[in-house]
């Protein structure tokens, strides 16, 4: 018989016993710097985005979801320690410190991704070339010299602080074994079942509180294991959260099994009784606003209207104040828009190349004689616009390769600059695109950038003028004031975006055919980097259709989509135009309602008086 005693002195033992505690004292290591990165996180960003909140309660809530983010990786990352340090106890260790050194600088980077975007980074950001992340990177400024410096000190306290507690901390080895035990423990039963929903006043707070790794790394779970989960990397986002509408259009489809997305036509003619209609079919513009959000325009903006014009605009228009972008992302509005296209994978325009053939407002319009074209001021490769285009047909595509020598850019940060400004942008498409005929209508696409990260304007100074005094006309006291100036120049831009549409839309009413335009303008998301109340918020957007054809306004409180864009358009032209479209179709939307029924908001700052 072995005895007790042999057993405990048992050589081979004793390694996976010292195994364990070199193990547990770096762990521990890990877990205090997590706990630090976790207050300063809350410190940095939470004082920097909020006028006020409870420290104690977001902090407590945010140490406990680490905890579990650590008990669950705990046992993973013990099992390649081990093996590692059957071979080499030094090796073991350097291999451990490699993985924790990149474990922080990814989980620094995730969190100044937030810090910066307000927005969690999940799997989203594998739908991006290459080209399209240097080129966000960089037009975002963040990469400079103080963020290498900062990435250089962060990965030498990092070393540092484990080698120091890894050294001097003695941890017992039934203390080792039991929170081995307790990370088995979490694995096996679900550590997601240890917390609860977490419901702070703004979804700010709620994001703050979440682990920015854990997200991640579920995130892209589901995206490279899309046959155990949907693939949906937008779901979590919505699901859940709102119920069944009943009023949804119901649609016939032909064989769902080898066409599932092929329908007869359902589209109502709502545009019509709101139009007269010329003989020649109309010019139809529309103008896609980079982070035009409700929360910022127009009555009942919650954080209060810093768009005069666009606001004036809508109330000469058909305005829909409870229009929902399809992403929270700019690469998700061209297809919505226009062809009223699922999302797929990753987004309809990485498909690339791959992309199937499709029917859309572009080119079912160039079939009855219209003249396409689109208009960016950056570069059109970016998320595979030009090559959507090219798909459809359009041979007019101009981005900033075409703008001539004379034109401006926005001031480049770092170097980098996303292109040319809006204003720019509408002097170029003015400057060359002719006055239509009557039996040559044009489609024109107009995509904006202004109102995008980094948020640098032309004329600074003067839209800083017109921000103060908004802020003095909301009535804000001194701190509602200083939260607003947080996001100053977020506000900037918003304000010269929307004056670029007031000059864009007074020289177009020059042209002998404006009488027979209509001007469709929406927004492809609302910026993020100004704090959310609610998830839905960043796809609340405004739909203004305006038009000298119109006989009569109205402002809709129904809930549209930009889904339902395409078919309202063509089912209009169809009715008065004699305008052929097909008698099946694969739209995902099914037309613009407006019978539904909500109270009117009003304006009620997220920030406390």
């Amino acid at each position: 018989m072995v005895s007790i005693k042999g057993v405990l002195t048992n050589p081979k033992l004793q390694i996976i016993v010292d195994c364990t505690q070199s193990f547990a004292a770096i762990a521990i290591g890990w877990l205090l710097l997590l706990t630090i990165f976790r207050v300063l996180e809350i410190l940095i960003i939470g004082n920097a985005q909020l006028s006020s909140f409870n420290f104690f309660d977001l902090a407590g809530w945010s140490l406990w979801i680490d905890f579990i983010f650590w008990l669950t990786y705990l046992l993973p990352l013990f099992i390649i320690y081990t093996l590692f340090y059957l071979i080499s106890v030094r090796w073991a260790k350097v291999i451990l410190l490699l993985i924790l050194v990149i474990f922080f600088l990814v989980h620094a980077g995730l969190s100044l991704y937030f810090s910066t975007s307000l927005s969690l980074a999940g799997a989203d950001i594998f739908s991006y070339s290459k080209n399209d992340v240097v080129q966000t990177v960089g037009a975002s400024g963040d990469l400079n010299a103080v963020s290498i410096a900062a990435m250089i000190l962060l990965i030498a306290l990092t070393v540092f602080a484990l080698q120091f507690i890894g050294s001097r901390l003695k941890t017992g080895k039934y203390f080792s074994s039991g929170i081995l035990g307790a990370s088995l423990l979490f694995i096996v039963f679900g550590s997601s079942k240890m917390v609860e929903t977490i419901r702070f006043k703004s979804n700010f707070e709620n994001q703050l509180a979440i682990n920015k790794s854990a997200y991640f790394y579920k995130a892209s779970y589901k995206y490279f294991f899309p046959a155990a989960i949907e693939t949906d990397i937008y779901a979590e986002s919505y699901i859940g959260d709102y119920g069944s509408d009943s009023n949804a259009v119901q649609f016939e489809y032909v064989d769902e099994s080898q066409y599932p997305f092929l329908h007869e036509e359902v589209a109502a003619d709502v545009l019509s009784p709101f139009f007269s209609p010329k003989r020649s079919a109309p010019n139809i513009v529309i103008i896609l606003m980079e982070g035009l959000g409700r929360a910022y325009s127009n009555d009942g903006a919650y954080l209060g209207s810093f768009t005069p014009f666009l606001d004036s605009l809508a109330s000469k228009s058909l305005y829909w104040e409870n229009f929902l972008s399809q992403g929270g992302r700019t690469f998700a509005v061209l297809p919505s828009i226009l062809g009223s296209l699922p999302f797929a994978k990753n987004g309809f325009l990485e498909l690339g190349a791959n992309m199937p053939a499709q029917l859309s407002l572009l080119n079912l319009l160039q079939a009855n004689d219209y003249q396409a074209s689109f208009y960016y001021g950056g570069n059109g490769s970016f998320d595979n616009m030009n090559l959507y285009f090219e798909k459809n047909g359009v041979k007019k595509i101009m981005d900033q390769k075409s703008f001539p020598l004379s034109y401006i850019k926005i001031p480049p940060v770092n170097g980098f600059t996303w292109g040319f400004s809006d204003k720019e942008l509408y002097r170029h498409y003015l400057s060359t695109v002719p006055v239509s005929e009557s039996n040559n209508p044009i489609l024109s696409v107009l995509m904006t950038m202004s109102a995008h990260n980094p948020f640098i304007i032309n004329e600074p100074v003067k839209y800083l003028k017109i921000f103060e005094d908004k802020l003095t006309e909301l009535r804000l006291n001194d701190l509602s004031k200083s939260n607003y100036r947080n996001y100053q120049n977020q506000y900037l831009s918003i304000m010269y975006a929307d004056d670029a549409v007031r000059n864009f839309i007074t020289e177009y009413s020059k042209r002998a055919d404006y009488d027979n335009t209509i001007f469709i303008i929406t927004g492809d998301h609302r910026i993020p980097e100004i704090p959310m109340r609610t998830k839905i918020d960043r796809y609340h957007v405004p739909l203004i259709i305006y038009s000298p054809l119109l006989k009569r306004t109205a402002r809709f409180s129904s809930i549209s989509t930009h889904f339902d864009l395409t078919p309202s358009i063509l089912s209009y032209l169809k009715t008065n135009h004699n305008v052929r479209i097909p008698f099946l179709i694969s739209w995902i939307g099914g037309g613009a309602r407006y019978h539904q029924k909500f109270p009117k908001p009003a304006f009620r700052s997220i920030y406390p008086k």
